[in-house]
């Protein structure tokens, strides 16, 4: 039987070693070539064209994901397993939404990482549900709850909960918007209130997590 060939990626030397070291244990996997961060990785995995590459989802020089998209957008046969720390709800979601086999925590027993490998070899996916289940959960309790907040918000309300996520100050939001200063403040108070917090930079924080959601809403007066 032909070995199962695959690339690692990983930007941290003691967990690729281990890997290296883990992978070198079981004759039935071919180890191409290591990598350090995602532009080697996914340079490699256009050269070498393996079965498998094992990805840190977190890379300097392009991030486990741009990799995906990448062998993606070129209908590389590479498939994509990521090995994570601490994925959040939107990178578990990308990875299944840009077509990743399989996804393992780096907490995970090498006996566990060894059977992912061997199923996503065979065509399958290794996907658990505590990673996609909980993640597309949370998600949808997230978009209903902004999709509340930013319909009962103005116009106006949104443009001034947007820059202030950027970091402009009050003094700025009314340059921008052609208002004065004191207008910013009535609408951030407005706001405080509709989006249920007492200051600025919690503000920020709600309205940069979730900007990449503003698109398509509706609702909301002028």
């Amino acid at each position: 039987m032909r070995p199962i060939s695959l690339i690692v990626a990983d930007d941290h030397p003691v967990v690729l070693r281990g890997l290296i070291a883990l992978l070198g244990e079981h004759k039935e996997f071919k180890l191409i070539v290591s990598c350090s961060d995602g532009a080697e990785c996914i340079k490699s995995i256009r050269k070498f064209l393996p079965d498998l590459a094992l990805l840190d989802m977190n890379m300097p020089n392009l991030n486990g994901l741009q990799v995906l998209k990448a062998v993606t957008a070129d209908k590389l046969s590479t498939r994509i397993v990521f090995l994570a720390a601490t994925p959040s709800d939107r990178e578990i979601i990308a990875a299944v939404a840009g077509g990743a086999f399989g996804m393992m925590l780096k907490e995970s027993a090498p006996d566990t990482l060894i059977n992912c490998l061997h199923a996503v070899a065979a065509g399958h996916q290794w996907l658990p549900a505590k990673f996609v289940d909980g993640a597309l959960e949370r998600s949808r309790k997230a978009r209903a709850q902004f999709a509340s907040v930013y319909g009962a918000l103005t116009h106006r309300e949104r443009e001034v909960m947007l820059l202030v996520a950027e970091g402009l100050s009050n003094k700025h939001v009314g340059r921008r918007l052609n208002v004065s200063e004191g207008t910013v403040k009535a609408h951030l108070h407005s706001i405080y209130h509709k989006v249920a917090v007492n200051n600025r930079t919690a503000l920020a924080k709600f309205a940069g997590l979730y900007r990449d959601r503003t698109e398509g809403l509706d609702g909301g007066s002028d």
